[in-house]
């Protein structure tokens, strides 16, 4: 469970961004025991189907991952981040151009633009590959610490595999075959990114918080957080709420892609993370889309001639690849 610290920085809050304590009516707890098992995969793409049409984020607990694998992540995270910057520098998302691996300093990436500076620094890899193109190709792998490479890689792959397991929910919650998606990730774009934010005190802004308030604009996110909180979503009603950390899980939400496909059955729900725990926060989330040349269009259970689809077919990861020039500045130049 979450821990609470005493007052432990002097700050102050807009009062836009202030948040209400979570209610797990808010973001309720999933066991995926029987989808992981294959037991009753349908139970739980019914509960899915609830919270993607009236929160679009869950806790998911039972899921398979391994609880090692996890605790050496974190690990491995902090050691990177502790690295000097001229280090961490070595390996600036820059180099990669289109490819967009590697380490992303301090304001390097604002997702809310015209509001925010985001205060975190980040490092995203996908799988590692000889042919470069945006969101493929080779990594940028620190050295040190020794076991990252190897930790990673073993987490990307438990990502990848429990991803899919969601998908196929997600697409039977939708009344669709299991395996209606797999035809459109054969091969998708995959980020595995770490996250550090530093805490934050004195008079606290929308100019700069942790990150600022958006949509992810991929197909499902699955994240790892750490025990600090700071985390805050915004609900149906429009007010920010807060998810805190549950042990033993992971939280999950559905992004842009998922809302075209749905005919905004299910939404992509506003987050943003503001830290004022006086503490250090760590997070790992896996966000994982189509292939890149992937159609997405309003899937046939989710239109009818009284609800026409209110979407255009439109290209994957050309749809990413826009959100992101407008976050890197080195793309657009």
């Amino acid at each position: 469970m979450p821990i609470a610290y005493d007052n432990p920085l002097d700050y102050s809050l807009d009062s836009g961004l202030e948040s209400q304590a979570t209610s797990f009516h808010d973001i309720p707890i999933i066991d995926l025991t029987s989808l992981i098992d294959g037991s009753d995969p349908i139970m739980v793409a019914d509960q899915i189907a609830h919270v993607c049409k009236n929160i679009g984020f869950l806790y998911i607990k039972n899921h398979g991952v391994d609880k090692q694998l996890i605790k050496e992540a974190y690990a491995q995270a902090e050691a990177f981040f502790d690295l000097p910057l001229e280090q961490k520098q070595k390996l600036n998302i820059i180099n990669s151009g289109q490819t967009l691996r590697g380490y992303i300093p301090m304001y390097g990436e604002n997702v809310d633009p015209e509001n925010t500076r985001d205060f975190k620094e980040c490092f995203d890899f996908g799988l590692n590959e000889d042919k470069v193109s945006p969101f493929f190709g080779p990594n940028q792998m620190p050295e040190n610490p020794a076991k990252f490479k190897q930790t990673f890689e073993l987490y990307h792959k438990a990502m990848m595999t429990l991803a899919r397991k969601l998908i196929s929910a997600i697409a039977l919650s939708l009344n669709l075959p299991a395996d209606y998606f797999e035809a459109l990730q054969k091969s998708p774009i995959t980020i595995q990114r770490l996250l550090h934010y530093p805490p934050q005190e004195g008079n606290i802004t929308q100019k700069e918080i942790g990150i600022g308030a958006h949509t992810d604009y991929g197909f499902l996110t699955i994240l790892s957080q750490d025990d600090i909180g700071g985390l805050q979503v915004q609900n149906r009603n429009g007010d920010w709420i807060s998810a805190p950390p549950v042990e033993d899980t992971f939280i999950v939400n559905i992004g842009d892609l998922v809302q075209t496909f749905t005919n905004d059955h299910y939404i992509s729900t506003m987050h943003r993370v503001i830290n004022t725990s006086g503490k250090e926060r760590y997070s790992i989330p896996f966000f994982i889309d189509l292939d890149f040349d992937a159609e997405v269009s309003v899937v046939p259970t989710c239109h009818s001639k009284e609800k026409p689809p209110k979407y255009e077919t439109y290209i994957c990861g050309q749809h990413k690849y826009k959100r992101f020039v407008d976050s890197y500045e080195h793309l657009s130049n």
